[in-house]
């Protein structure tokens, strides 16, 4: 019960601290000194519109999507508050949706080239497809599996999360272009976290078997 509580407490504090960083940077601050951006700006042939409005729808929906999860994902909804449940899960699926279609636009144009781009690329689609899959069992009641696949859709969303936890590590190790680290964390950030949230899934399933046959 304490590690389920802590990591919960974890998620949320990233979560927080991720919407936090792009409500100052995107918000308050200049956006054009974002590092993201610096780097496209100093390539010439660097076309500015319309890329920057479609990072910024992009940025609008995933940041819901990383604002809805923890309610959605650590808050058991008791019979009154079902309807707020799947109300905000709604919204949640909808921003990935629309968040996951155009950053396979973003994906083309990214820092790091083809390859830093193709792995983008697949996190797009996975988290696309884990979402979807997480909605058809729910359709079909499958309570246990929705929930699965929703900690899998939402383990991808904190990918933008992890995306800068990499690229901060990484990028001194290298101690040149920012190009190399950009393309390491772009398969890292979201790898990682799969791997992550499937051990825990295995690991609940087993718990789970074992309470069922002790009880």
């Amino acid at each position: 019960m304490v590690k389920k509580i802590s990591i919960r407490l974890i998620v949320s504090f990233l979560a927080f601290v991720l919407l936090a960083y792009v409500i100052m940077q995107y918000g308050f601050a200049d956006p054009h000194k974002a590092g993201l951006i610096t780097q496209k700006l100093k390539k010439p042939d660097f076309h500015y519109a319309p890329w920057i409005y479609v990072l910024y729808v992009h940025i609008v929906t995933a940041c819901l999507a990383v604002a809805i999860g923890p309610f959605q994902l650590f808050i058991r909804p008791k019979r009154k508050g079902v309807r707020r449940h799947r109300m905000l899960g709604y919204a949640y699926v909808l921003s990935i949706t629309a968040s996951g279609l155009i950053s396979i636009y973003l994906s083309i144009f990214a820092t790091g080239g083809w390859m830093a781009g193709l792995g983008f690329f697949v996190l797009d689609v996975l988290w696309v497809l884990s979402t979807w899959v997480a909605v058809r069992k729910a359709v079909n009641k499958q309570i246990q599996a929705h929930r699965e696949w929703m900690l899998r859709s939402y383990a991808l969303t904190l990918a933008a999360v992890t995306f800068r936890v990499w690229l901060l590590a990484l990028t001194p190790l290298f101690g040149g272009p920012m190009e190399p680290p950009y393309r390491l964390s772009a398969w890292m950030c979201w790898i990682g976290n799969l791997i992550f949230i499937e051990v825990l899934i295995r690991l609940s399933r087993k718990k789970a078997v074992s309470k069922s046959l002790t009880a």
